[in-house]
């Protein structure tokens, strides 16, 4: 929701927004930040359209 990442990624694989926000945040707590870092690294790589 803040920069367009998660919904960016589930449009690409065709499905809801929510899957993927619900696996980043669980990918954040269970891995230590790691989800976090993904979510920024992303938002820094992946171009607008």
């Amino acid at each position: 929701m803040i920069a367009g990442v998660c919904g960016g990624a589930a449009e690409l694989f065709g499905i809801d927004a929510t899957i993927v926000r619900i696996v980043l945040v669980a990918a954040t707590l269970v891995g230590f930040g790691t989800g976090f870092l993904i979510y920024l690294a992303c938002w820094l790589i992946v171009p607008e359209e």
